[in-house]
């Protein structure tokens, strides 16, 4: 069961977890949760600003010289509380903070969000700059001042649910 499969929605804050570790070949893989919001606490995220974050990060990380050759996906949770992160190897949510902080604190500095022709973007119309920033600059002064805790880098847990007949629920 990876960590994902068992957690409690109700108790998760916003921060940086390792939601599962895959061997994939010879190396390893490991997909991190973003979470930028409180799931069923708060709103989700507005689309066109999930949107936008999603272009303008994924452009960040693909370009940071230190990890661009590590980064294999960047995406929005189906949810719209957070984003899905996986890179090469193996790292802690806190060996990744650095990174996870410089990406959302460059999104202040965007001018255009990347990307938002028709030819480049399934839905280019759906973008939202201003609020980008605004949920960029909530998380990133969220991370600044938890950084020491605890909370931001680990799970809360709980039973997964089991149907009546016996099938165990995987929303992910």
């Amino acid at each position: 069961m990876i960590p994902s499969f068992s957690v409690d929605h109700r108790a998760i804050v916003p921060g940086i977890f390792t939601s599962r570790v895959d061997q994939v070949g010879s190396g390893v893989v490991t997909t991190y949760d973003i979470r930028l919001t409180r799931p069923n606490r708060e709103p989700a995220v507005d689309v066109g600003a999930m949107h936008s974050l999603e272009h303008i990060i994924a452009t960040f990380l693909r370009n940071d010289p230190d990890w661009k050759d590590d980064i294999i996906y960047w995406g929005p949770m189906g949810c719209l509380t957070g984003f899905y992160l996986i890179l090469k190897g193996e790292r802690t949510p806190r060996e990744i903070y650095g990174l996870i902080l410089r990406a959302f604190r460059s999104v202040a500095e965007a001018q255009e969000v990347p990307g938002t022709a028709p030819e480049n973007c399934g839905h280019y119309l759906m973008h939202n700059l201003g609020m980008a920033k605004w949920y960029a600059a909530r998380f990133a002064d969220y991370l600044s001042e938890n950084a020491d805790n605890p909370a931001i880098f680990a799970y809360p847990q709980t039973e997964r649910l089991v149907t009546e007949d016996g099938r165990a629920f995987f929303d992910s």
